[in-house]
């Protein structure tokens, strides 16, 4: 009268059925697994985003402390360079600050960034200065410190975007806060752009003056400086009266910031 139970054979569990639970249990725990791995992902993307910035940072200040106490071999412009150009015959030799004339630094700083032994890599008071001119009507004009332009130089690209500038400015920032500023001009005045393929201001004293850099005249660094804000337009070889107007003003410059006494006190 009474069919026996196919999960029951003699009071014992029938094996399939058995097998049966386990496998729906297994399928269970798979989908919840799979439905648990996503949702525990995007809980610790922002975790894992947050150590790989860190480690980029990290890794960033560790080249620039390196800098500090190792010449760079080559630059970031430099690398475009050879990369871009169709013909490529790059000129750049190393040589150390006291190697230099001591009118080329003075310069550089009278051309570009008065301010130089002041600010903290980024000059917000210069900043400010042009956004106000700017407002009034008045052309803006570059704000970028000497300490800004090793950045780039170094690390970066050229060009106009925002997230270069910003890039440039935490660079600085960084650089000033590791380098001392005699190190900052050592570097700026071995890796800046003076013409086509010329990198350095030894490069550039052989092959506009025919001597090293430790022989240049007050004349001559104004000379080079006055290119430096666009050395693919502006020439040192063949000054246009724009150029001649530059190093007149630079020189001026420098005797109005005392000459060679201006920069004699750097990280003393």
């Amino acid at each position: 009268m009474f069919s026996t139970s196919p999960v029951l054979q003699g009071g014992v569990v029938d094996g399939k059925f058995l097998r049966f639970l386990f496998r729906f249990d297994s399928d269970l725990k798979l989908r919840d697994d799979k439905t648990v791995a996503p949702k525990s992902l995007i809980r610790s993307l922002p975790r894992r985003l947050s150590w790989f910035i860190a480690g980029c940072v990290l890794f960033v200040l560790l080249v620039i402390l390196l800098f500090r106490f190792v010449n760079p071999t080559t630059s970031a412009f430099m690398l475009a360079y050879l990369v871009t150009d169709t013909n490529p015959d790059l000129q750049q030799k190393w040589v150390t600050l006291s190697d230099i004339s001591p009118w080329m630094p003075l310069a550089v700083v009278a051309s570009e960034d008065q301010r130089f032994p002041e600010h903290h890599g980024v000059d917000f008071a210069a900043i400010r200065k042009a956004v106000s001119e700017h407002k009034k009507g008045q052309g803006l004009r570059g704000a970028s410190t000497i300490t800004q332009q090793t950045a780039k130089n170094l690390f970066l690209w050229n060009g106009r975007s925002f997230v270069r500038k910003v890039l440039e400015a935490g660079l600085a920032i960084a650089i000033d806060a590791l380098w001392p500023k005699r190190r900052i001009l050592e570097v700026y005045l071995n890796i800046a752009e003076f013409g086509r393929g010329v990198y350095g201001v030894e490069a550039a004293s052989r092959r506009y003056f025919g001597i090293p850099a430790s022989q240049l005249s007050q004349a001559q660094a104004a000379r080079l400086a006055a290119v430096l804000p666009n050395p693919k337009v502006l020439s040192a070889a063949q000054p246009s009266d724009y150029v001649w107007g530059r190093v007149a003003w630079i020189r001026g410059q420098m005797e109005q910031l005392s000459g060679l006494r201006y920069l004699r006190e750097l990280d003393d």
